[in-house]
């Protein structure tokens, strides 16, 4: 009894040791990552693709960032605002060093949400929707995204976006990161593994009011090319109240091809945190047992955009909280290994 009793405090105090040192000095300081690491999903604005890349110069060292891969948001059809990877390539040109990106969220995404308004999935837009995918590989992108199968609208100005992740689109997209040797797909889907009525807190914004099960289209689009790679985004950052430890465990160890990014937004963390208290507190330990399970499907994707919002905190400092309390070793895949070869990078 004695020994247990001791080997309960020993790990008791390492897990206070552990949260204890990811802590600011003072409210207001920014904590770095205790070890480099690659953030994989970042965005910026076509208006402002300049400064963004002057903010995340700025920003990387503090982070402890050692590269950022910029992505476009996953556009609706008829957003005047909407962009692709072009901006990225040409906001980003100089400094190849420390900037990757991916592209499609303004075309390809746009592609497969009119495709379901229309349904017209035919030779001719299968034929133009292939092109642009091989386009966006010849010029250099490191993967697709951010493409979207289930976006729900979470303030008054956001968006809705459905479309079944088995869409034959997104099975041509899946065929296509087979041929250019894995180039990740990064899917924004909320998970919904029965159909659902939306939570309070979000059900008055633009959203239907209730949601289709979406997990076996999920499921049949990582098994139409193994040799796909899937980037699920947004692993800690749940609005359903579905996409639980033991869900993300079933795929996981379902499909070899999924990979996950860690994303908290400390304004507004949802369900399911990997974090107690939301986006601050210790690392839940049924969460850094699937990390600890699956060392080589998980990378760090904040959804950070740039340059930062001047108010409150940002995204990379919640993720870089949980970061911090991994033990070295899981901290270098998860930070560098993994991103390194998920994404093909040099």
């Amino acid at each position: 009894m004695a020994l247990f009793l001791l080997a309960g405090f020993v790990g008791l105090g390492f897990l206070i040791y552990t949260y204890a040192a990811a802590q600011p000095a003072s409210t207001d300081a920014p904590v770095a990552a205790l070890s480099p690491f690659i953030e994989v999903h970042s965005h910026m604005g076509a208006r402002d693709a300049d400064a963004s890349i002057e903010d995340a110069l700025r920003a990387m060292p503090v982070e402890n960032a050692a590269k950022i891969i910029f992505l476009p948001l996953p556009f609706t059809p008829g957003d005047p605002a909407r962009f692709d990877d072009e901006v990225l390539i040409d906001a980003e040109k100089n400094r190849r060093d420390k900037f990757a990106f991916l592209g499609g969220g303004g075309t390809l995404n746009v592609m497969i949400q009119e495709s379901m308004r229309s349904g017209n999935t035919g030779p001719e837009v299968q034929k133009k929707f292939r092109e642009r995918a091989e386009e966006i590989m010849r010029q250099g992108a490191a993967g697709f995204g951010e493409m979207t199968s289930e976006h729900f609208a979470t303030s008054p100005t956001a968006y809705y976006e459905h479309a079944p992740a088995d869409h034959p689109l997104f099975l041509i997209l899946a065929d296509i990161s087979a041929e250019h040797g894995g180039a990740p797909i990064d899917l924004h889907m909320e998970a919904v593994p029965q159909p659902i009525l939306l939570p309070d807190e979000i059900k008055a914004f633009r959203n239907p009011p209730q949601i289709p099960e979406n997990i076996s289209a999920f499921e049949r689009l990582l098994d139409h090319n193994p040799r796909a790679r899937i980037v699920w985004a947004h692993a800690g950052s749940d609005f359903s109240g579905y996409r639980t430890v033991e869900l993300n465990r079933r795929l996981l160890k379902a499909h070899p091809n999924l990979f996950m990014e860690i994303k908290i937004d400390p304004l507004e963390p949802g369900k399911n945190s990997p974090l107690a208290n939301g986006a601050s507190g210790p690392i839940r330990p049924e969460w850094r047992k699937l990390f600890e399970d699956f060392p080589d499907r998980f990378v760090i994707g904040t959804d950070q955009h740039y340059p930062q919002p001047e108010k409150g905190p940002q995204r990379w400092q919640a993720v870089v909280l949980l970061f911090n309390q991994l033990p070295a070793d899981l901290r270098q895949k998860i930070g560098i290994d993994n991103p390194t070869r998920i994404y093909n990078l040099k």
